[in-house]
């Protein structure tokens, strides 16, 4: 199903809802969904989590069967990787022979936001019956591994923050928060290769060959220092505390807490209050008191990036910041409103790197809009979440399920026939 045949239609919300259920199942390879089958053949992190609220709205065993599948890829330590190779495809690069990470079933060497947790709760308290409390208690170690990993290999200024060591792991690969640290990144002995998603996709649309250079270059690094994590985190030329992965897991540490005080896991749940204590407090970190919001820093040169990103307005949703920060991020989502046509970009225009069809320097992403529209909401700011959510729906119906979309005109911009578009459409947006 093309994007352009739904807006041509002009269906229902009805109409959407089953072509929305259609994309899961086309995108379904047999226990895990691919986001895209042309661009993303594999079985992506954050994407998975997000695509089993979808399923979990006409198939609920198919729903625990995505996360339970997600798992099968994590590494001894707790390590989440962000891509799992379930099958081999040449049309994607870089491909499992590039990372080389020595592990079955074959991964990247990265992670991505550690959104799981969240997802899980959501799942359990939708469905409670003794076959979910089951399939709960049979993940929430596993889970607990994860954020157990980031704790170790993920902040080491012990803020309780992340700090990612390549872009890609962040989930906003081409964001211009990464810009200028990245520029420390060498690119002169990188291997020759050939990218495959201009093959699919508008060049307008998908990171400068510089700028993919530079992500080449990090995997590279990973790879020769043996995907050793600890030695990532201590010598990576990119090292940058994400405010987007932090507000993710500070909020996966609160639904995770919840998870395991009610199902007895007591050892688990001290560590993840004093994650939570210790997250509540270095969030200041991130603070950019001239740009009057939460923004990631460079931990290597210690400056913040200044970048105002959707990333940025998630503080609602990890319910963090003071008074004063709180009312200062509203007033960054009042003053946005009026320069965008639909809310939220993931960066605002007018700003200098804004690109509306640029992979994450100006698109607006239905996943970002349902965690900040969540968060706005639990925060009372009702208004601001129902502008989002009815902004993400229209988008939706201008342009189908795109994995992005333009917030000036509503075009879509990157793949058709997102798996997690259509998830939250599902879950969400389609309400």
């Amino acid at each position: 199903m093309e994007a352009e045949k739904i807006e041509l239609q002009g269906p229902t919300n009805k109409a959407l809802h089953e072509a929305a259920e259609k994309i899961l199942i086309e995108n379904d390879l047999g226990g895990y969904s691919v986001p895209n089958r042309d661009v993303y053949p594999f079985q992506w992190n954050w994407d998975s989590a997000f695509v089993a609220l979808g399923y979990a709205q006409f198939n609920l065993d198919r729903a625990w069967q995505e996360l339970e599948t997600l798992f099968k890829g994590q590494w001894d330590d707790g390590f989440l990787p962000q891509i799992i190779f379930w099958k081999d495809n040449a049309g994607y690069f870089p491909g499992p022979e590039i990372w080389q990470t020595n592990q079955q079933p074959r991964t990247s060497g990265i992670s991505q936001p550690p959104v799981v947790a969240t997802i899980l709760r959501q799942l359990w308290e939708q469905n409670q019956n003794a076959e979910a409390e089951e399939k709960v208690k049979q993940l929430i170690p596993q889970v607990f591994a994860l954020h157990r990993w980031f704790a170790s290999f993920r902040d080491p200024l012990k803020k309780g923050l992340v700090v990612t060591t390549h872009p890609w792991e962040t989930g906003r690969d081409n964001a211009p928060e990464w810009d200028e640290a990245a520029k420390r990144v060498d690119t002169s002995n990188v291997t020759p290769y050939v990218r495959q998603d201009t093959k699919h996709l508008d060049k307008k649309m998908r990171p400068h060959k510089e700028d993919y250079d530079r992500f080449i270059a990090m995997v590279e690094f990973g790879r020769d220092a043996g995907w050793d994590h600890k030695k990532i985190i201590e010598e990576s030329p990119f090292r940058v505390a994400d405010v987007g992965m932090t507000m993710m897991l500070l909020r996966a540490n609160r639904d995770l807490l919840v998870l395991a005080e009610q199902f007895g896991f007591e050892g688990e749940a001290e560590f993840l209050k004093n994650q939570v204590s210790l997250s509540e407090t270095g969030v200041d970190y991130l603070w950019n008191e001239e740009k009057q919001a939460f923004c990631s820093r460079d931990v290597i040169s210690g400056e913040s990036t200044g970048i105002i990103s959707s990333a940025s307005f998630l503080n609602f949703y990890a319910d963090v910041g003071t008074a004063a920060q709180r009312a200062a991020t509203e007033a960054h989502i009042d003053r946005i409103a009026k320069v965008s046509q639909f809310l939220m970009p993931s960066l605002a225009p007018g700003e200098k790197q804004f690109d509306a069809m640029r992979y994450w320097r100006g698109p607006i992403w239905a996943v970002v809009n349902f965690m900040i529209a969540t968060g706005c909401a639990e925060q009372g700011l009702e208004t601001w979440a129902d502008k989002i959510r009815n902004d993400t729906a229209a988008l939706i119906k201008i342009a189908g399920f795109s994995e992005a979309f333009n917030p000036e005109s509503g075009e879509g911009t990157g793949g058709t026939d997102f798996s997690w578009t259509a998830a939250m459409w599902l879950h969400w947006a389609g309400k």
